[in-house]
């Protein structure tokens, strides 16, 4: 097995229902090498406290307290330039692994010697329910990801060896998650994905990503920002690019859902 250091990335605001789970399911992975660098965008309620309790019982867990709130991509960005390690790897407050995730994308990895690789993933409601879940394919290209994004960012690791070092990611306020995989994926050109969920993705009114029409301008905003499309190109690859292949993949997700019970019902915690 692959006993290079991981650095996960979690950014926290606001997270207190949510933000042990989150850190538990990243601790108790069968890959040891590892450190969890935090950044809390100046939370209100009581996720620094919880915060501090994890920093003075693992000294895997690093946490970074900032000054003013500034969004999610600049305490990502943070975190990544505190990172340590080779391989970077991201999960959010409100999500979880599965305890075999890093080991098996690390494997994976080797075993096929690429840059990026993500996974399929559970969906579930506020409550940690089961309700659904999403298929990574087995391949992805830059252009396909730029059409639809199919890489879920809570199960993404990618090898900075292979990208000329870590790289920062745009501060746009919303979808810098995407920008970011993009970005990689100029470098790298594919990522490769894992059929087995190894992750859960909370759905809750909270989050940025629950309203999908919302984020419509922050999709061709990342176009711009990444490729330097033009305001006219971005709104025509997201009418002739982006609806076809977004209408198809949530067309694919409620076919796959209708057996869902085929990944539901083998999981194990």
């Amino acid at each position: 097995m692959n006993q290079q250091l991981v650095s996960v990335i979690m950014p926290t605001y606001n997270a207190e229902r949510w933000v042990a789970e989150s850190i538990d399911s990243v601790l108790v992975q069968t890959h040891h090498n590892l450190e969890l660098i935090i950044t809390d965008d100046c939370s209100t309620d009581n996720t620094r406290a919880i915060l501090k309790e994890y920093e003075q019982k693992d000294p895997r867990v690093k946490v970074i307290y900032a000054e003013k709130n500034l969004g999610a991509g600049h305490t990502r960005n943070k975190c990544i330039e505190a990172a340590q390690g080779r391989y970077l790897a991201f999960c959010d407050s409100d999500d979880r692994w599965m305890p075999t995730k890093l080991e098996k994308q690390l494997n994976f990895m080797h075993e096929k010697d690429c840059c990026m690789v993500f996974a399929s993933y559970i969906t579930c409601d506020e409550q940690g329910n089961n309700n659904g879940v999403v298929i990574a394919p087995k391949r992805q290209s830059l252009f396909q990801t730029k059409c639809d994004d199919k890489i879920g960012f809570l199960t993404c690791i990618y090898d900075t060896h292979k990208t000329d070092g870590k790289m920062l990611m745009p501060v746009q306020r919303k979808r810098q998650d995407y920008a970011y995989v993009l970005q990689i994926l100029q470098k790298c050109h594919y990522a490769h994905g894992i059929e087995e969920p190894l992750a859960y993705y909370r759905l809750h009114p909270e989050s940025i990503s629950a309203n999908k029409w919302s984020l419509i301008k922050y999709e061709m905003l990342t176009w711009r920002v990444v490729f330097g499309d033009s305001k006219l190109h971005s709104f025509l690859f997201f009418i002739f690019c982006f609806l076809p292949s977004y209408t198809w993949k949530k067309l694919h997700t409620r076919i796959v859902n209708w057996h869902k019970e085929k990944y539901l019902n083998n999981l194990t915690e």
